[in-house]
């Protein structure tokens, strides 16, 4: 698949989660399979007035690439200008957030709040494609009710304005995350335009992204919440793709992959930052599993990476002794 001059090497995105989407689970996600990842959701504003904290967020590694980094705002020559950081920075494509529904988010006028203004969004998309060379893309819901009229509308004014992909999550601004997602609205976007489009939602298991793929004609599929503590879904995904066998994820290959993100963590953030995040974090990867809550339990007040360690150790030796008595 491609994406303006980016070449991806399969069909599989990580959606971009704000709180989640941070170097170390990026790096997760690439190596767990998935073509391209994405920042969290990155203010342009801060990036413009150079917050410490927001520009940290533009940090990135050559084992996560390609990566797309996402921006909010509604001002054109702020968002224009944070692109152009973007660009600098190394990114490998800029996408533009048209979907998050957030309160905060929608009284800045951006967002899916961007939607609702057709004419703004043209400004905002053609004073950023004029500021960078990079691929462009959206990602966007429905529009403001269920019925798929305003994704189309903006997604047309996207492809007119040089946007290189489209990506749709087909649920309506008001309806959050609830309710399910309406796929015939992909699929409608995907007729309308000549450029890439990306699906996006109620993707829970790896068949789900071989139905997408078929039933809306999408180029590509983007994951969110079933990769937060299964990275690995992303390389299952492409083995359903080639009709191979989907294997379950073993406890040898879990363990590592949450001894791997404590480390990844703490050499990235430090030790103690790190450890206060872990302590909800390695919950995600329990997920469904026995005597989850009892570790969720057990590392709510995690002080060391050594602790940390020691806690997913034994979880693992609970754990085999329960299959073994099975």
């Amino acid at each position: 698949m491609r994406i303006g001059r980016l070449t991806l090497e399969n069909p599989t995105i990580m959606a971009p989660l704000a709180g989640i989407t941070d170097l170390p689970w990026r790096l997760m996600a690439r190596a767990g399979g998935c073509a391209l990842v994405c920042s969290e959701m990155i203010s342009a504003n801060g990036l413009c007035h150079a917050s410490r904290k927001t520009l940290k967020m533009l940090d990135s590694r050559a084992a996560e690439k390609p990566l797309s980094v996402q921006l909010f705002g509604s001002d054109a020559a702020i968002v224009a200008d944070a692109a152009r950081m973007v660009e600098d920075a190394g990114a490998d494509l800029v996408d533009i957030n048209f979907g998050c529904a957030v309160k905060k988010i929608l009284k800045t006028g951006s967002g899916a709040a961007l939607m609702r203004e057709p004419g703004r969004a043209a400004a905002l998309l053609t004073a950023v494609r004029r500021a960078v060379r990079l691929p462009l893309t959206i990602k966007m819901r429905s529009g403001w009710d269920a019925g798929g009229a305003q994704a189309l509308e903006i997604a047309r004014i996207a492809e007119d304005c040089g946007v290189d992909a489209v990506c749709v999550h087909p649920r309506s601004a008001s309806q959050g995350f609830r309710g399910r997602a309406d796929w015939s609205v992909i699929r409608r976007v995907k007729d309308a335009l000549a450029v890439p489009v990306i699906g996006n939602g109620d993707i829970v298991r790896p068949a789900d992204a071989l139905r997408m793929l078929r039933d809306t004609g999408c180029d590509a599929v983007m994951i969110g919440r079933a990769a937060v503590g299964n990275p690995w879904i992303f390389s299952q995904v492409l083995a359903c793709l080639k009709g191979a066998p989907v294997e379950a994820v073993d406890l040898k290959r879990r363990i590592a992959g949450m001894r791997a993100y404590v480390e990844a963590c703490i050499a990235y953030y430090g030790e103690r930052h790190a450890c206060r995040m872990l302590r909800s974090r390695l919950g995600w990867f329990v997920k469904g599993l026995p005597h989850a809550a009892r570790f969720r339990e057990s590392i709510k007040h995690l002080d060391s990476g050594q602790e940390a360690l020691q806690r997913i150790f034994g979880y693992g030796k609970q754990l085999r002794r329960i299959e073994a008595q099975n």
